[in-house]
């Protein structure tokens, strides 16, 4: 069995661009240096989770248009560029795996445990996270290295992510971990 850091969602749009986050700069680091020690280990494999979307998405009326297919703003932010081996899995909803070859990926590599970090543990790692949960695979939620979008929470920022990682641990038995105990 192997484990997969699961990367979501760390896109121009939601760092610094339309949809840009400003939580999402305190996580780069702690994403960078898991995924570095991730990709040292045989048992691990690193995987994007990439908002792509097409004209007349659904996220459009919620979010109005960002990460589209091709742009920069869907692109991987410099920092945490996809290396050689990485596995990039385009996604149009909020889930990783709605609609798309994760759930083949995961088979093909016997994912058996997922690591959660990125964007946004509200939305879309709560989404990914649920999928992961009913196909039975283990979840790990990285407290560092996950962020709620913080312009949706204004003046109790940490309470809305603190209640994200407690939705995932409660519903989805998730282990809450911070990066310096992941591996």
């Amino acid at each position: 069995m192997k484990t997969a850091l699961v990367i979501v969602d760390m896109l121009n749009d939601f760092v610094d661009g339309v949809l840009a986050n400003p939580a999402a700069a305190d996580i780069v680091a702690p994403i960078a240096a898991l995924a570095e020690e991730a990709r040292q280990r045989d048992d691990w494999v690193v995987i994007y989770a990439n908002d792509a979307h097409h004209d007349g998405d659904l996220e459009y009326d919620v979010f109005g248009v960002h990460a589209v297919e091709g742009s920069q703003g869907a692109a991987v932010i410099q920092a945490l560029q996809p290396q050689p081996g990485d596995i990039v899995v385009p996604k149009r909803f909020y889930s990783a795996f709605t609609q798309t070859d994760l759930e083949a990926t995961c088979r093909v590599h016997d994912i058996g445990r997922m690591v959660i970090v990125g964007q946004h543990t509200n939305c879309c790692c709560r989404h990914t996270s649920y999928d992961a949960y009913v196909r039975g695979i283990e979840l790990v939620a990285v407290s560092d290295a996950t962020c709620v979008f913080q312009p949706l929470f204004p003046d109790n920022y940490q309470q809305g992510q603190q209640d994200a990682l407690d939705y995932l641990a409660t519903i989805y038995k998730a282990k809450i971990v911070d990066s310096a105990s992941v591996f």
